[in-house]
């Protein structure tokens, strides 16, 4: 009995053993979680710089518009096609007469000023008529002697560019959209025209998008430029 006895009051201490130190661990943590939040309320540590702010994107960067409107857009869409109607002006029973300068340069007349002329290099594609028909001036004529209408000028620029019309025909080139799978949805494609200028085909140069931005960038700098500023 006395063995007994003996091991109760012993398991009986030990259980008032570890509640006095349960209570005393969970005091403690209690006692240091209350003085972590009275040092960031008392700001002791210091704060860190607020981070750059994200300067918003260009939005030409995400806008789908082309650059240019083909004619083909145009009449599609109702717009002005007047710039197209070049019998306004000329007369049908007199060609155009081309003035060229001591480098046979193609002298642009003052009411076509906008025209800037630089299809291909060395000035070897500066003459109207190598794309317009001089006998009607609504028409193109390719060099293999076909009559384009100005709607199928994207055929026009494919009698010379026959690699790139091939990527556009299969759908590599022209900002193709749509389904590839011709039997699930339609597809469009964009006109040559719609994104080069014909008497200077050269695409525009254009801002690059910025880079990602890092989440993680560094602390603004009092005075310093932010991304985007100059």
């Amino acid at each position: 009995m006395g063995i007994i006895r003996h091991r109760q009051r012993t398991a009986g201490g030990n259980r008032m053993n570890n509640d006095g130190k349960s209570s005393l661990v969970f005091t403690l943590l209690v006692l240091a979680f209350f003085g972590l939040a009275a040092a960031f309320a008392l700001n002791l540590w210091g704060r860190t710089a607020p981070l750059r702010p994200i300067p918003l994107v260009d939005p030409a960067i995400i806008s789908t518009e082309t650059v240019r409107k083909s004619y083909a857009e145009l009449v599609r869409t109702g717009a002005d096609t007047s710039d197209f109607e070049c019998y306004i002006c000329h007369d049908k029973d007199k060609p155009p007469t081309l003035a060229f300068d001591e480098n046979h340069n193609l002298v642009i007349p003052e009411e076509h000023s906008a025209i800037v002329m630089g299809h291909g290099r060395l000035n070897r594609n500066n003459l109207c008529f190598n794309c317009h028909d001089e006998a009607n001036l609504e028409l193109f004529q390719t060099r293999d002697g076909r009559e384009l209408k100005f709607a199928d000028s994207t055929q026009l620029c494919g009698s010379c560019h026959g690699p790139t019309y091939r990527d556009w025909t299969a759908g590599a080139h022209g900002r193709t959209s749509g389904y590839w799978n011709r039997a699930m949805g339609p597809f469009t494609k964009q006109d040559c025209v719609s994104c080069h200028d014909p008497h200077s085909p050269k695409f525009p140069g254009r801002k690059p998008g910025p880079p990602p931005h890092p989440l993680r960038a560094l602390p603004a700098v009092a005075g310093a430029k932010t991304e985007g500023e100059h």
